[in-house]
């Protein structure tokens, strides 16, 4: 996938998926682009709505296909959709485990994991991919995050009126050691974005899970890319620094000879380099306050500052984590360091790069809210990556 192309579906299979918590539609391009029709859109947030129908309006390809359902999800009556869905998946906010939030968990209100559950238990797919915060793994959460597997393994067990969800998850642990026949194979994992061509470090838990009586086997695939190779291009080869014409005075400092062996000896030359911040806006002209006429939501914003803890993103590393943000963006994970020490704030253009939307995806809201969209969303070469494997392996019973 380029930011040079636009999006579009490799694949005219009949294949059926519903997205949940769609956000600005990271994980659904990815979805849509490999050819599963999206019978059903539905996120809460209605300047996320904004960008996807504008987006309709303006013809992006596969957003135009999307039915957008602009509702809470607890309101979705699956009843009326045909059984036989291949795949369910979305993002279930993620306020509530975040390291950045008030991470309450079970008591946010804002967490919407039940009705993942709900939505896997009352459309019965062949498959899900669901994913969430690098926080959901820490120790505070880990008896909730069994919790989250354990309902998604038995999604008809369900929680009783009046029941503790620690009540639910003993009677969940009870059927899961009785040797209960499952529902439903689940995996989890914590992956890192950049490990599969993200330019940006990334953490995401996913859980993906298969209907049991598909009796299929999986696994999350191998990563692509790697930090070692980035190193490798730049100081054993320098083909990263030849590439963009990097002056050895913008290089840094280079590392020490036995750094560079080692380098040497441990790279797996069968990755490809980390994406760098640089690799993804290359060729994007330097924003300026007004409008740029070609490439669209590259303008300017003015303001950014370095203090403690508020450093930037180095151009020749992949970016840190691209932040919603509790209280507007966190200026040091969406500012883009410069090799002589100066910043300046991440268009909208470039953020949506490093979270690998194309060009022709406008955002036609306010910095700050584009920012938020894209802080919240999955990269689409992740999801695609997650995705591809998942559809090869449900195009195998066909």
């Amino acid at each position: 996938m380029s930011n040079d192309t636009t999006l579009r579906a490799k694949s005219k299979k009949n294949k059926r998926s519903i997205e949940l918590f769609g956000g600005a539609g990271g994980l659904a391009l990815g979805i849509s682009e490999l050819g599963f029709k999206t019978e059903s859109f539905v996120e809460y947030d209605h300047p996320s709505c904004l960008t996807l129908r504008m987006n309709q309006l303006l013809g992006t390809p596969l957003v135009s296909e999307w039915p957008v359902v602009e509702d809470d999800v607890r309101n979705v009556d699956y009843s009326k959709f045909k059984s036989g869905l291949d795949l369910l998946s979305g993002g279930p906010p993620c306020q509530p485990f975040s390291m950045g939030g008030k991470a309450r968990a079970y008591n946010d209100t804002r967490d919407m994991f039940p009705e993942a559950v709900r939505a896997v238990r009352e459309l019965r797919p062949k498959a899900f991919i669901f994913e969430n915060v690098k926080g959901l793994t820490r120790q505070t959460f880990a008896s909730y995050f069994s919790y989250i597997q354990l309902q998604l393994t038995y999604p008809s067990i369900i929680r009783l009126a009046g029941e503790e969800w620690v009540e639910h998850l003993a009677r969940l642990e009870k059927a899961h050691t009785s040797g209960e026949h499952l529902e439903y194979r689940v995996v989890v994992r914590l992956l890192n974005a950049a490990d599969y061509g993200v330019p940006q470090k990334r953490e995401r838990v996913i859980f993906v899970g298969f209907r049991e009586d598909l009796e299929l086997e999986w696994t999350f695939p191998e990563p692509t890319h790697s930090a070692a190779r980035l190193l490798y291009d730049k100081w054993v080869t320098g083909e990263y620094w030849e590439r963009h014409e990097v002056p050895i005075s913008e290089r840094g400092k280079k590392p020490e000879i036995a750094v560079i062996e080692k380098i040497e000896r441990n790279v797996d030359l069968k990755k490809k380099p980390w994406q760098t911040v640089r690799d993804a806006i290359h060729d994007l002209p330097e924003p300026k306050r007004e409008d740029n006429s070609h490439f669209k939501n590259h303008r300017l914003n003015l303001g950014a500052k370095v203090y403690p803890g508020h450093t930037g993103s180095h151009i020749d590393e992949p970016s840190k984590t691209i932040k919603a943000g509790t209280h507007g963006v966190p200026g040091g994970e969406n500012m883009l360091l410069r090799p002589d020490g100066s910043v300046r704030y991440f268009t909208i253009r470039e953020a949506a790069r490093l979270q690998n939307f194309p060009d022709d995806y406008v955002f036609p809201v306010a910095w700050s809210e584009s920012m938020r969209q894209l802080g919240n969303a999955v990269p689409v070469k992740l999801g695609l990556a997650i995705t591809k494997t998942v559809d090869d392996l449900l195009g195998s019973i066909k």
